[in-house]
């Protein structure tokens, strides 16, 4: 391969992708020629990668078309979820990995309960790592799966083609329990949109590998959900600012997080914040509720408890008025109010 450009020796595809020819419902588009790759094995490696780099710059408008609607369902997961709910990932293949990569990277950094969040993959742990053949295919196992749900859940069922039959019949089941039921998908015309209360389309468009939704559509149901679990755990007040204060220290990179964090957090010196997390039995949330009111660790872990874990709250009722900002910390005691320390 020695071209740069999309080369000539190659039949090049219609000028506009093909539709679907027997049936009445368009072709997904993720299924569709890119006329944009045509000639692709012609191209020499860096003309590739330009192609695809090309093609990926769709993802970005695609996720920003959509989150209105990922607004709406992140201020609808957040309510149930203050209600006891919880919130599950159902879809096969890359999408199904996706929604169970995205579950379960909540523990570690939100210190999210374990069954809070839960990813759903057709064909269970194995397909993880190696396809299991059709697993997708499988509407009762979907439809076991969905049938865990309750009226406090959100079922999100993922699927680039939006007709996948393992997440029909997980939302089916699900909704017939009374869950919130959604579907993202990156075709505008998918089938299983009857079946859910929000369809979410994120038009990304052909493939430059016809049919390979590992790619672009991927790639905008990763953003999408890191979008969505982000914005969830920020109305759970999981965060404090812009800081990762609900961190599990479950190793020395995230013990030495937690400090960098009391330290911006509360504008402490390396040594008062070890101490202060010490005092605190290394809860970083406590420590900071601490630095900011002078309240006994035990009071602000309790303040904490009754607040659902909402650093803001917490210092809010302790202090008796507009919790601080991490800013407001760092400017001295008369923006912050009374019982500051470290200012």
């Amino acid at each position: 391969m020695t071209s740069s450009q999309p080369g000539s020796a190659r039949p090049s595809p219609p000028s506009e992708s093909t539709p679907a020819k027997s049936t009445g419902r368009p072709l997904s588009p993720t299924e569709q020629r890119n006329p944009a790759s045509s000639g692709l094995d012609d191209l020499d490696t860096l003309g590739v990668l330009r192609v695809l780099n090309a093609e990926d710059r769709a993802v970005i408008d695609a996720v920003a078309a959509a989150l209105p609607q990922l607004a709406e369902l992140v201020d609808i997961a957040a309510d149930r979820m203050r209600r006891g709910g919880r919130v599950h990932y159902f879809g096969a293949g890359t999408s199904g990995r996706l929604g169970v990569l995205d579950a379960s990277e909540l523990l570690p950094t939100f210190n999210l309960e374990p069954g809070r969040v839960i990813g759903h993959i057709a064909g269970g742990q194995a397909a993880l790592v190696n396809a299991v053949e059709n697993a997708e295919d499988s509407g009762a196992d979907g439809s076991a799966a969905g049938a865990e749900l309750g009226p406090d859940d959100v079922a999100i069922g993922i699927a680039a083609s939006g007709s996948t039959p393992y997440v029909g019949g997980a939302l089916d089941a699900a909704r017939a329990n009374g869950a919130h039921t959604v579907l993202i998908s990156n075709n505008p015309h998918a089938s299983l949109a009857a079946k859910v209360d929000v369809h979410i389309v994120l038009d990304t468009g052909p493939e430059v590998i016809t049919g390979s939704t590992r790619l672009k559509a991927g790639t905008a149901q990763k953003l999408t959900l890191n979008g969505f679990s982000t914005a969830l755990m920020v109305a759970l007040g999981r965060t404090w600012d812009n800081l990762m204060v609900s961190v599990v220290a479950t190793n020395a990179k995230l013990r030495e997080r937690t400090v960098r964090i009391l330290r911006e957090a509360a504008d402490l010196d390396d040594a008062d914040a070890r101490t202060l997390l010490e005092r605190c039995d290394g809860d970083l949330k406590t420590a900071i509720v601490v630095s900011f009111t002078e309240a006994a660790p035990s009071l602000a872990a309790s303040t904490l408890e009754t607040h659902d874990g909402s650093v803001r709250a917490a210092i809010a009722e302790l202090v008796g008025a507009d919790a601080p900002t991490e800013s407001d910390k760092a400017s001295g005691p008369d923006d912050t109010g009374p019982g500051t320390v470290g200012a």
